[in-house]
């Protein structure tokens, strides 16, 4: 009697299949469990990131501002002027928003300059947005948030015709003391150069709105 080869091929091919179906729902299921973990962690991330709108409050009021400023930044100068002044910080939107001026006077000249400070509620992140008087424009935001009482705040700009990356920093934060520095680096943030400090005192215990 002749073998029944169509039926033992097709049986082959049923177990075939059956195997194949098994071994690519080993390799499914596994990466699928990862993706949906990886979407938990996220979910999970975004609902504990920290409501940061009352960040800047320790800023509304007015301050007895000493600044230095370094001339000629990312020239290997380091030739710094100085000036004393009055900045001046409002809350606006109740916290979620705050203005602060800037008037200072050096050897060098005389300062006016804005920082408009505007919370994103969906990103938890600060955008700083500054001008001064002589520009008359709004410069690029920088962008950040607050950890640990330090705020770190970046952006991309042209200086000196080429982009360099920009850093603001807060730190040194009490009730009546905080310190501002502005740095740039030319090495994509290997190496970091401060051209501006400013410390601030509070000359009144009054905070204004």
């Amino acid at each position: 009697m002749k073998p029944r080869i169509g039926l033992f091929t097709h049986m082959t091919y049923r177990i075939q299949g059956f195997v194949i179906t098994v071994a690519s729902l080993l390799v499914i299921w596994p990466l699928s469990a990862a993706g949906s973990r990886l979407q938990e962690m996220g979910a999970a991330a975004t609902a504990q990131r920290r409501d940061g709108q009352h960040d800047f409050d320790f800023d509304i009021g007015t301050w007895k501002t000493h600044l230095r400023r370094l001339v000629h930044p990312l020239t290997g100068s380091s030739i710094w002027v100085e000036y004393e002044g009055t900045t001046v910080v409002r809350k606006v939107w109740e916290g979620r928003a705050n203005l602060a001026e800037l008037e200072a006077d050096g050897t060098s000249g005389h300062i006016e300059a804005l920082s408009l400070r505007l919370y994103s509620p969906q990103s938890h992140q600060w955008s700083l947005n500054s001008a001064n008087v002589k520009g008359g424009t709004i410069s690029v935001p920088t962008v950040g948030e607050f950890k640990d009482g330090r705020g770190e705040f970046y952006d991309w700009e042209e200086i000196n015709g080429r982009m360099v990356l920009v850093r603001n920093v807060w730190k040194d934060i009490s009730a009546n003391s905080c310190t501002f520095e502005q740095a740039f680096s030319d090495d994509g943030g290997k190496t970091w150069e401060v051209n501006w400090i400013a410390v601030d005192t509070r000359t009144s215990n009054q905070k204004s709105e």
